[in-house]
């Protein structure tokens, strides 16, 4: 079983749901993503997205493009993202962690020799945004040979055809879209949410993490009774980016609002797990 496997089993066994931060390598400084994927850890975070900068991040939100581009000014490369998670794994071997980022620099590395490296630096799953699961088999079919679980992305107006098709190309969990557009962009509508993931939970054996539009505690609360996980980027990163000239304070503030999302997810499920017994 995989790390992401057991991580979302033990979760469910617990009546809890997955906190699942993504930051970008890199920014502001390649030697302040170690330190802060562990302080992460450390304030209650379950699985770790970590993104890979790129020029052209088409699906990003000004917040995470202009991630990109301060790592890109550092010359983080993929390459340099594995080496990140070659360091974190020296002293953490629990927390699944994920890559995420575009086609392109893995096809410029290579699809075998992504998928080696992949597993040399010990990654559980890869989230390639721009790679369907109809013209991804060859790099999935590599990275499940290794032990990884590819990750595919769902959209709001994702067909129940295309939910199976996600489902059987997929492994570890899918990433539910839950606002068309960016990343950062646009206010949740949790009924839409919720009608989605009925239909969603119809079509796969998979947890379902829930990203786009989680801002803090309170969405977190709410959007982790719909799904099994749930990702926030934008918000996280806008901390780094006040406070480019105190990056100490950044990883306070980013700690600080994963403690509480933790909270208000924990203190919900509690409650409900309560009521149900």
């Amino acid at each position: 079983m995989s790390r992401l496997a057991a991580k979302f089993e033990a979760l469910a066994e617990a009546g809890r749901k997955a906190l699942i931060p993504f930051i970008t390598a890199g920014d502001p400084s390649p030697n302040f993503t170690v330190p802060m994927m562990h302080a992460m850890v450390e304030a209650g975070v379950d699985i770790i997205e970590l993104g890979v900068p790129f020029s052209d991040p088409m699906a990003d939100g000004p917040v995470i493009q202009r991630a990109s581009e301060r790592a890109l000014a550092h010359k983080m490369s993929l390459r340099r993202v594995l080496t990140i998670a070659t360091e974190f794994r020296k002293t953490d071997q629990e927390t699944p962690l994920v890559i995420m980022g575009y086609l392109n620099p893995i096809e410029a590395m290579g699809y075998e020799d992504f998928a080696n490296a992949a597993q040399r630096a010990d990654i559980d799953g890869v989230l390639t945004v721009d790679l369907p699961p109809e013209e991804g088999q060859e790099c999935s079919d590599l990275l499940k040979a290794r032990g990884i679980d590819p990750i595919f992305l769902l959209a709001p107006n994702s067909s129940d055809e295309r939910i199976r098709k996600m489902d059987a190309a997929g492994s570890g969990y899918l990433y539910y879209v839950s606002l068309k557009g960016v990343t950062g962009a646009g206010h949740l509508n949790t009924s839409d949410v919720e009608t989605k993931l009925q239909q969603i939970r119809a079509n796969t054996r998979l947890p379902v993490a829930i990203g786009f539009g989680v801002k803090d505690a309170q969405t977190a609360n709410t959007v982790a009774d719909l799904g099994d996980g749930v990702v926030i980027g934008s918000a996280l990163i806008s901390k780094i980016e006040e406070n480019l000239e105190n990056p100490e304070l950044a990883k306070s503030e980013i700690c600080k609002l994963l403690a509480a999302m933790r909270q208000a997810m924990d203190s919900n499920q509690k409650s409900e797990h309560g009521e149900q017994q």
